[in-house]
């Protein structure tokens, strides 16, 4: 299961769109994407963002623990809308330095 995300960020880090992966619905454009992977112990997922030029940053990794149901938790999607807001913010600092 740990080289399925590492491929599906490999492939994301070469503009792909992974083959785990999903558009995350709720975030006004394709570049929320979701990867999911089945296990024994059960279904984790990580969602990442291609939004900012030259970069993928990963907002958030979890276990889904709910049975039913195929949606994201409404808990995990408030971090990811929290953590999408701080990306934004540092990668506009980042550019301003190395610019």
């Amino acid at each position: 299961m740990i080289d399925d995300f590492g491929f599906g960020f490999h492939q994301a880090q070469i503009g792909k769109l992974p083959d785990m992966g999903k558009v995350l619905r709720g975030f006004g454009a394709a570049d929320v994407i979701e990867l999911k992977a089945n296990a024994p112990e059960g279904t984790f997922r990580a969602v990442y963002t291609v939004r900012f030029e030259d970069v993928v940053i990963v907002l958030h990794a979890f276990q889904k623990k709910s049975k039913t149901g195929d949606e994201t938790p409404k808990k995990d999607e408030e971090l990811i809308h929290s953590r999408l807001k701080l990306a934004k913010e540092i990668h506009k600092e980042w550019k301003l330095k190395n610019e």
